[in-house]
């Protein structure tokens, strides 16, 4: 069995109008060390299939397991990356991700823990913050103390859930190489959501379309067979990643066109996912 694995997993939420099928029918295969994003237009149910691997909400239908276990709930076995850092604003960068290290490491003496943390604000390179709270900090700056904190729990699954769309593009730029590099290092195994073409295929091993809801289901998989690391000023010129953004874009646009049933026309053509 894959190291995660989805089967026929379904996701419907009531509202005050009926029933709200969300997701259908998902199936989905990671192996260790893989670095895996899904692609899909807002609203799509991304988070929603996120929240479902994360145990944070339970399927309707079908199954998920992690590591040959089903996930039944959350757990220390994932760490997730959220768009909004979900910093606790009292506290400084040193405990913030401390409280994650305390949470896993209860064995340990005070000084193990504290050595370990700073490893963890070293790995993001917030050295001189340690001491600052997240008021005191660019947006660029939290999100690396999340993605920090996500690490620290030392998780089985990094869960990503668009982390760096509220950045302006630079630092965005930027956080995808320092992500791309700790996932190199650490050989962690990555899924992350996202509505960004181009940052999925600078970071992931695969990509899976995500229809349009309700009812979204995922589409063929994308490999990206392009070595990492991979240079943003030369990557656009590769012939691998034009193909593999055409195949993406060209997807996403026939499933919104169809509204999520590919081979039914739509009215209005839209925009793919920037």
């Amino acid at each position: 069995m894959a190291f995660l694995r989805l089967q026929d997993v379904g996701k419907s939420y009531e509202t005050p109008k009926g029933r709200h099928l969300v997701l259908q029918g998902l199936d989905l295969a990671v192996e260790n060390g893989e670095f895996v994003a899904v692609v899909g237009y807002s609203g799509s149910g991304k988070t929603t299939l996120l929240s479902l691997i994360a145990g944070l909400i339970t399927p309707d239908e079908g199954k998920i397991w992690l590591d040959g276990m089903p996930v039944q709930g959350p757990g220390p076995d994932r760490g997730i990356v959220f768009q909004n850092y979900s910093l606790l604003p009292w506290l400084t960068v040193f405990e913030n991700i401390y409280l994650a290290v305390d949470a896993v490491s209860s064995g340990l003496s005070t000084g193990e823990k504290r050595r370990r943390t700073e490893r963890w604000v070293r790995l993001v390179h917030l050295e001189g913050a340690m001491a600052k709270r997240p008021h005191e900090l660019s947006g660029g700056m939290r999100q690396r103390v999340a993605v920090a904190r996500g690490l620290a729990t030392d998780p089985k699954l990094l869960l990503l859930d668009e982390p760096f769309s509220a950045l302006d593009a630079l630092t965005r730029g930027i956080l995808q190489d320092e992500l791309a590099r700790i996932w190199v290092e650490q050989s962690k195994t990555v899924v992350m959501i996202t509505n960004d073409v181009e940052e999925a295929i600078r970071l992931a091993t695969r990509i899976y379309p995500l229809t349009p809801g309700p009812g979204a289901t995922l589409g063929p998989e994308i490999p990206v067979p392009i070595p990492h690391p991979r240079s943003r000023r030369l990557l656009s010129l590769d012939p691998v990643y034009q193909q593999v953004r055409r195949e993406l874009t060209e997807f996403l646009i026939k499933a919104r066109r169809s509204g999520g049933r590919l081979g039914l026309a739509s009215p209005t053509p839209p925009e793919v996912p920037r």
